[in-house]
């Protein structure tokens, strides 16, 4: 999609299509609130960073789609996350409403599995007077930058307030697991968003993950043995590597509940990479365990995982055709 930011038609599966309906100040070219609009499409069509991609509905200025590219070193590298937006009649004293495009899953403190966006600058979240919605100076840029280098970060656990309290040291472990657990859900929503992309980012679901499918494939194959900590798989100069940064670790001991669910999420994707056109020469349809994980694997039973993984598991099951109602 080569537009960061363009106009569309169609906003039949917008979650708030249904909201402010006859509203006549979105229609009165002259009203206040129809030239704040005007000015955000200006701020976003000029300043929107290669990694967020916006449109506006031709017939209904009052709505918003923007997708976010997971940035490298966080466990959402590469993955895909849509946001449906929508500007109230008093806008802008009031921030605008963000619904989080979930399919259920619970990846992040931030991000609730109904949709629900926790921000400061949506004043959904209890912050600084200063991280608060501001009607003279805030912006929906401000608000999806916001999200993606705050919310979708490098250690997400620490976004919750409990995890707050210590010194990080002291749940560096609950962390890991934390991402190892997100990584799992930020695959699972990649096979969602390839077989029912947002409408109006159909082309650039399909494009996105052709491109970068088989990034995800490598980084499961060095996450599921150990090599890499998960959020920390590099890939440059078209070669795959492990990342060489202080962060990268050899020999790290995996969960073998999250082994055996990322085997499940690799599975899922790859399917859904070769609908795409991705060229996946090198991987096999199968993630295979080094022979040492494969031992350890056979002489014990996983115990289905804990955390968000367990919670969520149930629903990812049921959306495959894996588990019966």
């Amino acid at each position: 999609m080569k537009n960061k930011f363009d106009l569309v038609s169609d906003d039949s599966d917008h979650k708030y299509r249904l909201n402010n309906i006859g509203g006549n100040c979105f229609s009165d070219t002259k009203s206040a609130i129809y030239k704040r609009i005007m000015k955000e499409w200006k701020i976003l069509e000029k300043n929107l960073p290669d990694t967020i991609h916006v449109r506006a509905y031709e017939r209904r200025i009052d709505l918003l789609r923007a997708v976010i590219v997971g940035a490298a070193d966080t466990p959402y590298h590469d993955g895909l996350f849509f946001f449906d937006i929508q500007f109230p009649s008093d806008y802008p004293n009031i921030p605008p409403k963000f619904h989080y495009h979930s399919f259920g899953y619970g990846l992040n403190p931030n991000l609730y599995p109904n949709g629900r966006v926790c921000l400061s600058l949506l004043n959904t979240y209890i912050g600084k007077k200063c991280e608060s919605w501001d009607p003279s100076s805030s912006t929906i840029l401000q608000i999806l930058v916001s999200i993606q280098g705050l919310v979708l970060n490098e250690k997400p656990l620490f976004n919750s307030p409990p995890f707050r309290v210590f010194k990080r040291s002291f749940h560096e472990k609950k962390s890991r697991a934390y991402m190892e657990d997100v990584f799992v859900l930020t695959c699972y929503t990649v096979v969602n968003l390839i077989r029912k992309p947002p409408k109006n980012f159909e082309d650039f679901v399909k494009e996105h993950f052709r491109e970068r499918g088989h990034v995800l494939l490598a980084a499961c194959r060095e996450y599921v043995n150990g090599r890499v900590m998960v959020g920390y798989y590099s890939y440059n100069n078209n070669q795959m590597a492990s990342s060489a940064s202080s962060t990268s670790m050899t020999g790290i001991k995996v969960r073998e509940s999250f082994q055996k669910s990322l085997q499940s999420a690799y599975y899922n994707m790859y399917k859904q990479f070769i609908k795409c056109g991705a060229s996946l020469e090198g991987f096999l349809q199968e993630l295979e365990l080094e022979e040492q994980g494969k031992d350890r694997s056979k002489s014990k039973r996983s115990n289905g995982g804990g955390g968000i993984f367990k919670k969520a598991m149930g629903k990812i099951k049921l959306a495959l055709g894996l588990k019966k109602k």
